[in-house]
């Protein structure tokens, strides 16, 4: 169905491969286009409840693509507001994978570079192997880590992005765990499946509208005062206590069975 990506549905589930091994999974304005008209339509599919990301051939991302970046974004018939908004689509990506009802897992192997480091960090479980490799290269290349800056901060805090993007540091997923950019390590994909068999057991006991409503709460809880969001709160909690899900959760507590939702 598409060019750049790979997408695989199975029991509620949805994987998505960054297909470009060619350009080390780099973000083509054409990937970037594909990924959100995918994103766009899960977000509402209720029947999806989670997500993987990651690259093909053993690369999560190596962030741009460089070669678009020379001959469109640095050709002389190239007008500036056409850059401007190639930018403005990345950064509507990121906030479409940073904000989806489902759960985002993410999984890096090989290589998450400048933009790649933005992919991953808007996982709600991040998951990488020991050996990959992290870079924000940016500043390297005269240009600065402009759409990404605010969801590698959010993941690592700003004192650790001053140093990895004014420096450039490369580093491992040793170190991306000590850093909370990534949340579990593994060994290879064969580890990862296990590991996410698992997870995937815990995310479907969650009740998915609860699930989607708990996360726009975290991040309404960034942006609202301490007054506006306990009455927001207050009322998004009596919302699902009353919802479907709410009194199904409650029943199958008190009768001491599983709710429908949990596989």
């Amino acid at each position: 169905m598409y060019a750049t990506i790979l997408i695989k549905k199975s029991g509620g589930w949805l994987d998505i491969c960054l297909n470009r091994p060619t350009f080390r999974n780099a973000l083509s304005t054409e990937m970037v286009k594909e990924l959100l008209e995918v994103l766009e339509t899960t977000k509402k599919e209720s029947s999806i409840r989670g997500i993987t990301l990651r690259g093909k051939d053993n690369v999560f991302c190596a962030g741009g693509d460089l070669k678009g970046f020379k001959t469109v974004f640095q050709n002389p018939n190239t007008d500036r507001s056409e850059i401007e908004n190639a930018s403005i689509e990345i950064g509507e990506l990121l906030h479409v994978l940073n904000t989806m009802p489902q759960v985002v897992v993410t999984f890096v192997e090989g290589a998450a570079v400048a933009g790649g480091m933005g992919l991953m960090s808007c996982g709600d479980v991040v998951i990488s192997t020991k050996k990959a490799l992290f870079s924000l290269t940016e500043t390297t290349l005269g240009i600065p880590p402009a759409q990404i800056a605010p969801f590698v901060m959010a993941r690592i805090g700003l004192s650790a992005c001053r140093r990895l993007m004014l420096t450039a540091a490369r580093f491992d997923g040793e170190e991306a765990l000590r850093l909370g950019l990534a949340d579990f390590l593994v060994e290879n994909e064969s580890e990862f499946e296990g590991f996410l068999n698992d997870l995937k057991k815990n995310i479907f006991k969650a009740a998915p509208k609860a699930n989607a409503k708990t996360k726009k709460l975290l991040f309404d809880s960034i942006h609202l005062s301490v007054q506006d969001f306990r009455t927001h709160g207050a009322q998004v909690f009596t919302d699902c206590m009353l919802d479907e899900e709410g009194l199904e959760g409650i029943a199958s507590f008190i009768e001491k069975r599983k709710p429908r939702w949990s596989t």
